[in-house]
């Protein structure tokens, strides 16, 4: 597809165009010597056509708009709250706009400035937005629609290089470059946004919402792994004029807040929403993150509730007390994930037994004796193998005791308990998130990700996988409307 194919601003001419290179690639000549190729690329060139024409649409609607004198009013109305006591109208300033298709639209649009106080040069310093661009979410130079699809692309793609193939084939032709700058800049008002719900939280005027109003919820935690890049101190490299730097790994913990039916079947359609989220800034952040998205969903009207996770002890000594200080209704468990209890019943089982079939066999009666709520007597069956065992082989089997011991002495292997509930007792769900948002494009071989962009791209993901990228996405066009405030 052609690059930078300007507005007619004529919707004959670009029917015309349309119907006269629809009509050459509707003709069927030479049937014989077609094989899939050629009707591929008949595909290619009629979805071409149909991006050009939609391109000439959008840029024909958004000129009409743009000469509306109600439009423009409405615009000054929308971003007052941009507005400075210095900012004032500055005449007209032409903006070009890319829309699908690769089509450039040139707008003539009123601009406002704020004159800022004179540098040491004693000159002026001024900056200035359209607030007709601003309050349409088009300041970057693009509709909404394109702005949103190169975030999408930029976020669940391999690399920013594969999202450019990808955005080139649906009528999005950018440098690679560009499509990093804008999907982080599109992450990031999603943080803003996300810190923002934070600080209203913490002086008491979030809003309590209902989404969860006589549900059954799920809420599983745990951590992944990847690199971020840590400058070394010193000065930069006289070559490259860039400072060095070494891989730090570290654990960005992740969230995942669900609903089940009666057999204990994940919820999935618009009406509730799964909620995904995460950070790289330690477990105080996403508590924080925790809580802002329980009071936003309304835990406290739930009906029955879940928290899930592994052994870390982060998860045990803070979230259990937040559920309680949320107002979580009396039917609210805790649980070990049984998958993860079970690979610490493997090892103690390879340590108790000289033989692999002994082991085996010894592992999945203890398995079954563990998800029919036998954990009591399954403990005692350790300690008798414990007293048989000496040396390295005894330590590793006590280790493993003591962390079924205490789970059994806080009530979190209850399994039988939650399969008569029909409720989950693995975690599965936040496993699979941690999979999808950090194993497929944060973590891997020579990724040393700044911290702050592997945080928006860790953000951008969860709203992918959750399904709600369209909701995000309205909350960020949102988020530029700003009406003056009394």
């Amino acid at each position: 597809m052609k690059k930078d194919i300007y507005a007619t601003l004529d919707l004959t001419k670009s029917l015309e165009d349309f119907k006269v290179e629809i009509t050459k690639l509707l003709e069927l000549t030479n049937v014989r010597e077609w094989d899939g190729r050629i009707v591929k690329e008949r595909e290619q060139k009629i979805r071409d056509a149909a991006l050009i024409l939609a391109g000439q649409s959008i840029a024909l609607f958004l000129y009409n708009l743009s000469q509306s004198q109600e439009a423009l009013d409405t615009a000054i109305t929308q971003t007052q709250g941009w507005w400075h006591p210095q900012t004032q109208r500055h005449g007209f300033r032409k903006r070009q706009i890319l829309t699908v298709g690769n089509v450039l639209v040139t707008l003539i649009l009123p601009y406002v400035v704020t004159i800022t106080e004179k540098n040491d040069k004693n000159k002026s310093e001024s900056q200035g937005f359209c607030p007709f661009l601003k309050w349409l979410g088009m300041s970057e130079g693009l509709t909404p629609l394109a702005w949103s699809t190169i975030a999408q692309y930029g976020a669940i793609a391999g690399s920013f290089e594969a999202a450019c193939t990808i955005l080139i084939d649906w009528g999005i032709n950018i440098s690679f470059k560009r499509i990093e700058r804008l999907t982080y800049k599109f992450g990031q008002i999603g943080i803003n946004l996300r810190q923002s719900k934070i600080l209203n939280r913490q002086l008491g005027n979030l809003p309590e919402g209902n989404l969860l109003k006589d549900q059954r919820v799920v809420i599983a935690v745990d951590g992944g792994r990847s690199r971020v890049r840590i400058n070394k101190k010193g000065r930069k490299n006289s070559k490259t004029k860039r400072h060095g730097f070494i891989g730090q790994w570290i654990e960005p913990k992740l969230l995942t807040i669900y609903v089940v039916d009666g057999q204990g079947k994940k919820v999935k359609n618009s009406e509730i929403p799964i909620t995904n989220d995460g950070t790289y800034d330690g477990y105080k952040a996403l508590l924080q993150i925790l809580e802002v998205h329980l009071v936003d969903l309304g835990i406290s009207q739930a009906n029955q509730v879940l928290l899930i996770g592994d052994g870390a002890e982060w998860i045990w000594i803070h979230i259990p007390p937040l559920l309680t200080r949320l107002g979580c209704p009396p039917e609210t468990y805790q649980l070990f994930d049984f998958y993860h209890v079970t690979e610490n019943l493997k090892v103690f089982a390879d340590a108790a037994f000289n033989e692999e079939l002994q082991s085996k066999q010894w592992f999945i009666k203890a398995r079954k004796s563990l998800k029919k709520g036998n954990a009591k007597s399954l403990i005692s069956q350790m300690d008798e193998l414990i007293a048989l065992a000496t040396g390295e082989r005894c330590k590793i089997m006590v280790g493993k005791r003591n962390y079924l011991l205490d789970a059994y002495r806080k009530g979190r292997l209850n399994y039988d308990k939650a399969i008569q509930k029909k409720l989950p007792i693995g975690s599965g769900a936040i496993e699979s998130l941690i999979r999808q948002v950090v194993n497929l494009r944060i973590k891997g071989n020579s990724k040393f990700w700044l911290q702050k962009n592997a945080e928006i791209m860790l953000h951008l993901r969860c709203q992918w996988i959750a399904g709600s990228w369209d909701i995000f996405c309205g909350s960020i066009f949102n988020s530029f409307i700003k009406p003056q405030t009394v």
